[in-house]
């Protein structure tokens, strides 16, 4: 097993590039938490030939686009170098086309010259999955931002990739119909990363993941084909379910330029209770009760005392003084039903001697409510340490051992772990929080994330259920998926793009 798991270290700071400029030798970036390390360029590089493919590549690109969809300054490079984790590295050149048939143009010049293409969206993501680690062209579909269709005789919705996800909802909702995945980052986070990571987030324990609502999709392929999957239909069985194989495939597979999205009725009200208690344990139960009783909140998440300590600290708020445990519980429908099942719900709740309960009810009331629990990871932030956000999800059944293990991780590994989530579907955000100016605390952090997805591959879990492999979970790859599995993947990979030019040095 150390074995396997020091080879897979090796392979996510392993970087020959296939196509890398000049600019790029004296480019940095982080490839994991543990070192700051310089991408290193090939010595067997021919810099010449490499720049005569760059003049090539841009000729072309320059004929087939609009004048500002190609970028080569420095600071729009710059600024499509990495998402929201520790990585980091430039592309050669930005392309942000406006149209699907641009998009088809750019991977149809890319593929002829075998130039590495790193699609991304909103840059939201959590690990590095659309850092161009081996260079080349860095894909935006952000601006593909329009709501083509809102259709409530049909319950869906036409979007362009860049389409931010929280406008989606508000167009959507002020006609009465409800879009529910809702990553917490949905304000800036757009539709086309929310696909290409199969986004969740609280409401999904109810409604499902983005995945579930995706009826179709036009996708551009490696080699520059535009095709249209699926249907705007709410239930299809025409040959493979070919769209929602890209759903989830984290730019390797194609380019998203449209999707057809389905629609929910809006739920009418909306009512919500906080909870505090002196335990996690008391939070468990009270979840596996409500569960027990036959109640499906739409939202079911839960903080340890280290985030409300955190969370106390930024907020001042003296409920969450001596709170150990805090679970955020939502229901809606029709407001008679909403209010009886609530009470319903609280009667459980007292039998574990809560210290607290606030009530919401109503939409406005409930977001202010909610107002709270968005407050954890900033709170987590304010603390000054390196939070090291791990969205691993267990077995429902074993979120109460989950949270003890955190207990035990700690103590070993002298590293604070703050753990917050969706623990409705068993999805924490185990954080391991580390000051890395301390001597001996990056190889700490790095033990401590072994023993995590460890464990939590024994459970019978898995390491994302979110956030994808990307670059920061890469090192995990192997033992979190076997040979066989592995195998599989990169055969789809290599029906789908035999060259390899969609954003290579990821998991595939």
């Amino acid at each position: 097993m150390v074995e396997r798991r020091n080879e897979a270290r090796s392979v996510a700071v392993r970087c020959d590039f296939a196509f890398t400029s000049h600019h790029s030798k004296t480019a940095r970036a982080v490839l994991s938490p543990r070192l700051p390390l310089a991408l290193p360029v090939n010595p067997d590089l021919n810099a010449r030939r490499v720049n005569a493919r760059l003049r090539k590549v841009l000729s072309q690109l320059r004929l087939a686009l609009a004048a500002d969809e190609l970028r080569l300054d420095a600071a729009t490079l710059q600024a499509h170098a990495g998402d929201k984790w520790f990585a980091a590295h430039p592309p050669d050149l930005v392309v942000l086309p406006k149209t699907p048939e641009a998009v088809a143009t750019v991977l149809r010049i890319a593929h002829e010259h075998r130039v590495p293409v790193t699609p991304r969206g909103a840059g939201y993501g959590y690990v590095g999955g659309c850092v161009p680690v081996r260079g080349g062209i860095a894909l935006s579909v952000a601006g593909m931002n329009r709501i083509k269709e809102i259709n409530p005789r049909d319950f869906v919705a036409v979007v362009e990739p860049g389409v931010i996800t929280a406008k989606l909802q508000a167009a959507a909702e002020k006609r009465g119909l409800y879009y529910p995945p809702d990553p917490a980052s949905r304000a800036d986070c757009s539709l086309g990363g929310n696909i290409a990571t199969n986004a969740g987030g609280p409401r999904c324990l109810k409604y499902g993941v983005t995945r579930d609502y995706v009826l179709g999709l036009q996708v551009a392929l490696a080699d520059g084909r535009l095709v249209r999957l699926g249907s705007r239909c709410h239930k299809n069985k025409t040959g493979f379910d070919l769209h929602r194989m890209f759903v989830g495939s984290e730019g390797l597979l194609g380019i998203v330029t449209e999707a057809t999205l389905k629609l929910l009725p809006l739920p009418p009200y909306r009512a919500l209770i906080g909870v505090g208690f002196d335990s996690t344990r008391g939070a468990a139960r009270s979840l596996a009760a409500i569960f027990k009783a036959g109640f499906l909140p739409c939202a079911l998440e839960i903080a340890d005392e280290f985030t409300l300590a955190a969370a106390y600290k930024r907020t001042k708020s003296e409920q969450l003084a001596g709170c150990r445990a805090m679970l955020f519980v939502e229901l809606d429908g029709q407001e008679r039903s909403v209010r009886a099942e609530l009470a319903d719900v609280e009667q459980l709740v007292a039998a574990q001697k809560p210290v607290f309960i606030n009530r919401a009810f109503g939409g406005a009331a409930v977001e202010s409510l909610w107002g709270l629990r968005r407050e954890f990871s900033y709170s987590l932030r304010d603390t000054g340490l390196t939070k090291l956000n791990e969205d691993i999800v267990v077995p429902r059944g074993r979120l109460e051992e989950l949270f003890r293990f955190a207990v035990r991780l700690q103590q070993q590994h002298g590293l604070p772990v703050a753990c917050f989530g969706h623990a409705g579907d068993g999805n924490i955000h185990v954080n391991v929080m580390v000051d890395y100016a301390q001597p001996g605390n990056r190889a700490r952090a790095d033990a401590a994330l072994d023993d995590l997805f460890k464990q939590i591959l024994a459970w019978g879990g898995v390491i994302t259920g979110e956030h994808g492999i990307g670059l920061a979970k890469k090192p995990w790859w192997p033992l979190a998926a076997n040979e066989d599995v592995r195998q599989l993947h990169r055969a789809v990979k290599r029906a789908l793009d035999p060259r390899g030019i969609l954003n290579p040095g990821k998991f595939v």
